[in-house]
């Protein structure tokens, strides 16, 4: 039923990888998405979708944490060692704890079950469009702080000719810093509408740019704590 949903979509539709041990979750949430507009590709398991994933291409996953074998946290953990694929966490976990190790790992989103399906596609939309749309919609600036410089079209950091690898939300918050252009950034504009605990996320986002920019994360030079406001990029 979902491959010849899939089958009618156009090639430029968003490619989903849905991965849940769940067959009927697994199923629904194919289906539903392919009546979005989207082209799923489903996985009951890690190793499946790792096997998937290695001859296919695409534009996010949604990740389900509680997995036997390898978990949904391992799993992204190991994605993010060679991609920036716009990652859903998907689990019964609701916690604020795993909501934040899901974000440190690399995932660019968490949804507990039970979750509205209308809820899944906006934020499944919103780390795609994250994921691309500052490449589509800045200008080709480079903003440079000490040894950095960070491409805005392009979302590239870099340390003089060395690539440094950032997340999809790590690269969402560095662009609005950037385009700041030193300026003082409030925390509620770099959590978006995620409320309190985004912008806890935020910080946790913050201090993983800081392990890779700063000398001293501690007493950061570049990415400065603007303390009852948020923070700003000391830019050159």
């Amino acid at each position: 039923m979902a491959v010849a949903a899939r089958a009618e979509l156009p090639d430029e539709a968003p490619h989903v990888l849905v991965v849940d041990d769940d067959r009927r979750l697994r199923e629904l949430l194919s289906r539903y998405l392919a009546e979005q507009g989207f082209r799923v590709t489903a996985a009951a398991s890690a190793a499946e979708a790792r096997a998937k994933a290695h001859s296919l291409v695409f534009d996010a996953m949604v990740l389900d944490v509680m997995m036997p074998g390898e978990d949904g946290f391992s799993y992204a953990r190991s994605v993010r060692e060679t991609s920036r694929v716009p990652i859903l966490m998907l689990t019964a976990r609701s916690n604020t704890n795993d909501r934040v190790m899901g974000l440190e790992i690399g995932a660019d989103d968490y949804l507990p079950k039970p979750f509205e399906p209308r809820e899944l596609t906006l934020r499944l939309n919103n780390i795609i469009n994250r994921a691309s749309g500052p490449r589509r919609e800045t200008s080709g600036e480079t903003v440079t702080f000490g040894p950095f410089s960070y491409r805005i079209d392009r979302g590239e950091l870099r340390r003089e000719d060395e690539m440094i690898r950032i997340t999809e939300r790590e690269r969402e918050i560095l662009t609005i810093l950037a385009t700041a252009g030193g300026a003082n950034v409030e925390r509620e504009l770099l959590a978006g509408s995620g409320g309190a605990a985004a912008e806890r996320t935020v910080d946790v986002q913050i201090n993983r740019l800081r392990r890779k920019t700063e000398v001293d994360p501690a007493n950061p030079t570049f990415l400065q704590t603007v303390r009852g406001v948020g923070y700003r990029l000391a830019v050159d």
